[in-house]
């Protein structure tokens, strides 16, 4: 049996261990907002985190998951809280087009942050490598700049 939690909840798991995260979060859990796209961990629509790390669900297996903590769009924004600032910066920015890309670029972008509180748009293209068929990237780097500010505001 392997156990793990998802969004701060236990979770017990005795399928089958081949089967990737993201099946595993959609199809059993119903987290939809966690993106199937390539299927091979190269576009990041499926991006989560997994402790303190952006992973890209789609090639992880259950196998993988024993002990660890994993965090999807939908735990991002702590219950009855406001939401998270790169959220909020989404909002602002009127970010999303198709917007299927979204929850990753998010996911991405909240770990991103940790490590970059005050990053350059050189920075920015060089760190995130999710993929928006849109091409919304000039909106995503003033609400990534946006939501840097807001984090550093309230000291996140």
């Amino acid at each position: 049996m392997i156990t793990f939690s998802v969004n701060g909840k236990q979770v017990n798991f005795d399928g089958d261990t081949t089967m990737p995260l993201l099946w595993y979060l959609r199809e059993e859990l119903k987290f939809i907002g966690t993106k199937f796209g390539c299927g091979i961990g190269s576009c990041g629509a499926c991006t989560v985190h997994i402790g303190q790390q952006a992973i890209r669900s789609c090639s992880l297996t259950m196998a993988e998951l024993d002990g660890q903590n994993i965090t999807t769009i939908e735990g991002l924004a702590k219950e009855d809280e406001e939401l998270h600032p790169v959220q909020q910066a989404w909002i602002d920015f009127d970010v999303p087009q198709c917007g299927y890309c979204q929850a990753g670029q998010i996911m991405a972008i909240t770990n991103f942050l940790k490590d970059n509180p005050a990053p350059t748009d050189e920075d920015i293209d060089e760190g995130i490598t999710n993929l928006c068929r849109c091409g919304t990237y000039t909106r995503m780097r003033k609400a990534i700049h946006h939501a840097a500010a807001l984090m550093a505001k309230k000291g996140a």
